[in-house]
C-alpha cells in the first residue's frame, strides 16, 4: 500500500504536457473503423480564438511519446510552438503493412491506395471540423510509412507542409520523382530525413541518393535538411531525428538567438525594425501562426541599434510595440529612449511619464520609468 501510495505521489507531480484522448473514425474508403490519438496542447482550452499546427504521426504508436516530450521541452524554452499531434494507430491489428502498399513505381495501390484516400478526403477533413487547426501541417514516419508518406507530395497543391522521413522505404522512381516535386512547388515545403551509419543499407543508399538528387533542385521554396547519425542504428536514429526534424521545421519560430545577433544583426549597417518585421512576417506566412513579437526579440533589436546608434529606429520599434502590446509601457518606453537618444530630454521624460500609468512588461517596471523620468527632469542625462 505504501509503495502504491508513494507511486501516485510521484504520478502527481510529474508536469502535464498535454491532453490526450483516443478516437475513432468510420472509413468508407477502407470500410473499417480507424483508431487514432489527440494530444492537444495545454493552452488549447484558454485561448478558443488560437489555431494550431497539425503533426500528424504515421506509426503513432511509438512515435506520440517521443515526439510529446520533445514539443513540450522546446515550448517550454519557447523554441518550439504547441502543435496538436494525431498518432494513427497502425500497429494493433497489422495494418502498417497495408496502409503503405505501393507499386514497383512507387504509387499507391491496393490497400495503400485507399489509406492515401482516407488520410486526404476522411481523416484531415474530419480534425481540420473538430479542431482549431492552422492551415500548416507536418506528417511523419518511419521506414515504410515514412516513404509511404512522400506520395503526398505529388499533387499540384500538397496537402502537407512538412515532411518527417526517418528511414524511408523507397518504391522505384521515387527517388527521381520526389526532387522533381519539391523543384516544381509553387508554396514552401519543409523536408527533412533522417538515418544512422548502422542504418539497413538498402535504405542507407537509397537516402544517399535521394539527398544527392534533392540538392541539384533547390530554391527558396524548398527548406530541406538530410542528417545521418554516426552510432545510430534503425531505430535509435529516431531519437535523434525527433528533436533535430523539429528545430529544422520550426527554425523560423525561434526567438533571436545571442548567435543569431552577434553574427548577423549587430553587424547590419540600418534595416534593425525592418528585420524583426519580415522575422514575423515569415512566421506568419509559413506556420499560419499571427503572433506579438516576443518581448525578448525586442530587446535583441534595441540593444542592436543602441550599439550601432541607430536612434531614428527606436520611434519605429515602439510603433511595433504599440501594436503588439497596446496596453503595456513598452511602446512608451521605446519613445522615451528615441527621445532622450536624440536630445529631447524634456519629451523623453514625459514618455518614460506616460510609460509609468501602463502595465509593466518583461523587465520594465514602474518604479525604473519614474527613475528614469526623473534623472532626466534633474538634468542627469544630456
Amino acid at each position: 500500500m505504501k509503495k502504491i501510495i508513494i507511486l501516485l505521489a510521484f504520478l502527481c507531480c510529474l508536469p502535464a504536457f498535454s491532453q490526450r484522448s483516443r478516437d475513432t473514425i468510420f472509413s468508407e474508403k477502407l470500410n473499417m473503423d480507424r483508431e487514432f490519438t489527440v494530444s492537444l496542447p495545454l493552452s488549447y482550452g484558454k485561448n478558443k480564438d488560437r489555431k494550431y499546427p497539425l503533426l500528424l504521426l504515421l506509426d503513432g504508436e511509438y512515435l506520440l511519446d517521443a515526439y510529446d516530450g520533445a514539443l513540450a521541452y522546446g515550448n517550454y524554452w519557447d523554441d518550439l510552438p504547441e502543435v496538436v499531434i494525431v498518432a494513427v494507430n497502425q500497429n494493433s491489428n497489422g495494418e502498417r503493412e497495408a496502409d503503405s502498399v505501393m507499386d514497383e513505381e512507387g504509387l499507391p495501390t491496393e490497400t495503400g491506395a485507399a489509406f492515401f484516400e482516407f488520410i486526404g478526403t476522411e481523416l484531415i477533413p474530419a480534425l481540420d471540423k473538430k479542431y482549431r487547426l492552422s492551415p500548416f501541417r507536418i506528417i511523419g514516419g518511419h521506414d515504410v510509412t515514412a516513404g509511404f508518406l512522400n506520395l503526398f507530395l505529388y499533387k499540384e497543391n500538397p496537402l502537407f507542409n512538412a515532411y518527417i522521413c526517418f528511414s524511408p522505404e523507397f518504391g522505384l522512381q521515387m527517388m527521381e520523382r520526389i526532387p522533381v516535386m519539391l523543384q516544381t512547388t509553387k508554396k514552401p515545403i519543409f523536408y527533412y530525413m533522417a538515418s544512422g551509419d548502422g542504418d539497413l543499407k538498402k535504405n542507407l543508399a537509397d537516402m544517399r541518393t535521394l539527398d544527392t538528387n534533392i540538392k541539384t533542385v533547390l530554391h527558396s521554396n524548398v527548406y530541406y535538411a538530410y542528417d545521418e547519425f554516426k552510432g545510430a542504428s534503425h531505430y535509435s536514429l529516431v531519437l535523434y531525428g525527433i528533436p533535430a526534424s523539429l528545430y529544422h521545421i520550426f527554425g523560423q519560430y525561434q526567438p533571436i538567438s545571442t548567435a543569431e545577433f552577434q553574427e548577423k544583426i549587430v553587424k547590419m549597417e540600418k534595416g534593425y525594425v525592418d528585420y524583426l518585421i519580415k522575422k514575423y512576417d515569415i512566421i506568419e506566412k509559413s506556420y499560419g501562426m499571427k503572433m506579438p513579437v516576443r518581448i525578448s526579440d525586442f530587446k535583441a533589436i534595441e540593444a542592436a541599434i543602441i550599439k550601432n546608434n541607430a536612434f531614428d529606429e527606436l520611434e519605429k520599434l515602439a510603433a511595433i510595440a504599440k501594436k503588439s502590446y497596446p496596453k503595456a509601457m513598452l511602446s512608451q518606453y521605446e519613445m522615451g529612449m528615441f527621445y532622450e537618444k536624440t536630445g529631447d530630454t524634456k519629451k523623453a521624460a514625459k514618455a518614460y511619464q506616460n510609460a509609468y500609468l501602463m502595465d509593466e512588461i518583461g523587465d520594465l517596471t514602474k518604479d525604473m520609468m519614474l527613475d528614469k523620468a526623473d534623472e532626466l527632469k534633474k538634468g542627469g542625462s544630456k
